[in-house]
């Protein structure tokens, strides 16, 4: 286990902190800032506010000035419950890890605040927010250990739960595999809202797979049947009206989303959603 949490902080440091990407881009570049005038680019600036359109046009460099600058509060939430012990690629329980310390040393790195909530039929950690590493190490930890078998989401718990313990406007991430009703009109009101769709590929496209016995990693209850066709295109079915009803209430309620599969790259995702 220990080795799986290094293996994550330490591969998401260096994609937000090293020189994988070149000049570094920032997850959150822009976020919590008005944006004020141009003015031509004075020795000692901050190279990343050079406007690099504007530079090219004029033919010297010119940066971007803000105003109202304001530190962010960014919450990584998760739902926990049984339902992410799956994976053919990775469990999407340790996707979910690697995304909470993508964002996190991306809020310190942009010198914001930040926090991790575990949930599932009810809260089960909540950081203080903070601006140190050791933060974000411990939130990968707490997530590798926590486990999530026989923990049943409660979306609308997790939804109240949510509105009442983030009393400050955050830049929230919501976290989970999104299988079942969620309702996040009241959230997208008081928070800059972001959700974050963990699946795996084999979910959403299964193969028969005849007769065989399964357990609910949420209620722990076994079941044997034949996994068939009809069964097959049954869940597909469901499963599909389950996301065109999330999707159509995203873009209602103007949240921002990216769906992430288990044998993607979860910063490169990111970072092409985000910017």
């Amino acid at each position: 286990m220990q080795n799986r949490v290094k293996k994550i902080i330490l591969k998401s440091r260096k994609q937000v902190f090293g020189d994988l990407l070149g000049n570094n881009p920032s997850l959150f570049h822009g976020q919590g800032f008005e944006f004020a005038e141009l003015r031509e680019y004075i020795y000692g600036d901050d190279v990343r506010k050079i406007d690099w359109k504007t530079t090219a046009k004029l033919g010297r460099p010119f940066v971007k000035i803000y105003h109202e600058e304001r530190q962010l509060n960014v919450v990584a939430a998760c739902m926990m419950n049984g339902s992410v012990y799956f994976g053919t690629a990775r469990q999407k329980s340790e996707v979910m890890a690697e995304i909470v310390s993508i964002l996190g040393f991306s809020a310190i790195k942009n010198s914001d605040l930040f926090s991790n909530i575990i949930f599932a039929e009810r809260l089960y950690q909540k950081s203080r927010p903070s601006k140190k590493l050791f933060s974000v190490s411990a939130a990968v930890e707490s997530m590798m250990e926590f486990d999530v078998i026989g923990k049943e989401g409660d979306f609308g718990g997790f939804a109240d739960m949510l509105y009442a313990q983030v009393k400050k406007r955050s830049l929230l991430f919501v976290i989970s595999d999104f299988i079942g009703a969620v309702d996040l009109r009241l959230l997208s009101k008081k928070h800059d809202l972001f959700a974050i769709i963990v699946r795996d590929r084999f979910e959403e496209n299964p193969a028969e797979l005849g007769y065989l016995r399964l357990v609910d990693m949420e209620s722990r209850k076994g079941f044997e049947g034949n996994i068939d066709r009809g069964v097959v295109e049954r869940y597909k079915k469901a499963l599909l009206k389950n996301d065109e009803k999330l999707y159509s209430d995203f873009k209602k309620i103007g949240i921002r989303f990216a769906k992430i599969y288990t044998d993607e790259d979860p910063y490169m995702k990111l970072l092409k959603r985000m910017r």
